[in-house]
């Protein structure tokens, strides 16, 4: 069984918010959960400081646990995104990292959040997510 066969996104018809499912249905498969991960490269150093390059290392992160699952981002179901000092001078730039990494036919479930703070006053992304596996 595919991965689509095994989960649905469920979208009312007058809701259209570009790549974004309203709800998605798990049909099958094992659940992941994914805690917060941060912009942290493999030797411990901190990406950034730029709220993209905190974003590109957190997906790198992301798919490196998504691929120790055997699993990619066509199995995320649901993510939360939190970013410290949100503004909607970030939306452009949140959307487009996201948009290259998730898979558009079939976007998870997401959250935005704005937070006051994250675990490091240098650290602006923690995203999390739920992935559904055959």
């Amino acid at each position: 069984m595919t991965l689509k066969a095994q989960m649905q996104a469920v979208n009312p018809a007058d809701i259209n918010i570009p790549n974004i499912s309203q709800a998605i249905l798990v049909e099958s498969g094992k659940l992941l959960f994914l805690s917060g991960h941060v912009p942290l490269r493999q030797d411990g150093t901190l990406a950034g400081p730029e709220l993209e390059d905190q974003l590109e290392q957190v997906f790198q992160n992301l798919k490196d646990t998504l691929q120790a699952a055997n699993a990619d981002f066509s199995n995320v179901a649901r993510m939360t995104i939190y970013i410290r000092d949100l503004s909607s001078a970030d939306l452009g730039t949140i959307r487009s990292v996201r948009d290259r990494h998730i898979d558009q036919s079939r976007p998870p479930a997401s959250a935005l959040i704005g937070v006051a703070a994250l675990y490091d006053p240098a650290v602006r992304v923690e995203i999390d997510a739920v992935a559904a596996i055959p």
